[in-house]
């Protein structure tokens, strides 16, 4: 006979969106004081093809992703924050803090 399980799903929510103001970028050295743990960057951009960038302060990985002519700079910052995620993974640390940094609000 079959086990049964009780199904149960947890909407907690593992992270936050924090907004800088521009005092708070240029008033550190270069990371805002109240970061703790990794420092990742990501950044989309747009001239002749389109791209994604990822920054790893921490463990000073750097990645220049080229994407297809089609793809917009909307999905080159969500690639960009995926291809961060999938360099935390891989990099095995035992950093309970991780901070992405993006200069779109929309994509977070």
């Amino acid at each position: 006979m079959g086990r049964c399980y009780e199904a149960s799903i947890n909407f907690e929510r593992k992270y936050r969106v924090t907004m800088l103001t521009r005092e708070e970028w240029t008033e550190g050295p270069g990371t805002p004081p109240s970061v703790n743990g990794l420092v990742w960057y990501a950044d989309g951009s747009r001239t002749r093809r389109t791209s994604a960038a990822v920054y790893g302060q921490s463990s000073g990985i750097r990645l220049s992703i080229c994407l297809d002519k089609c793809a917009t700079v909307f999905q080159a910052e969500i690639y960009a924050i995926l291809a961060c995620e999938c360099e935390i993974l891989m990099d095995v640390r035992p950093e309970k803090y991780i901070s992405i940094f993006s200069d779109r609000v929309r994509q977070l």
